[in-house]
């Protein structure tokens, strides 16, 4: 089974951004602030913004902006 780290390594090769309840749903990763953090200690550069779901909750948006050459 692959670890968290390595399914969000996969996701940002597809996409660009995740969302803490993507990840959960998806991956069921619970905690993605540690998991980009995991990221970025490997060479992944992430910008995030806050947005509003629907019914108003507030929720951080990862953009992998630069994702490290070679092992990964």
């Amino acid at each position: 089974m692959p670890t968290q780290v390595e399914m969000l390594t996969k996701h940002f090769e597809k996409k660009t951004s995740i969302s803490p309840m993507e990840a959960h749903t998806v991956y069921k990763i619970r905690s993605l602030p540690r998991r980009i953090m995991d990221l970025k200690e490997i060479g992944f550069q992430f910008e995030s913004a806050w947005n509003r779901d629907a019914a108003g909750q507030r929720y951080k948006r990862y953009t992998c902006i630069h994702t490290p050459q070679g092992d990964n």
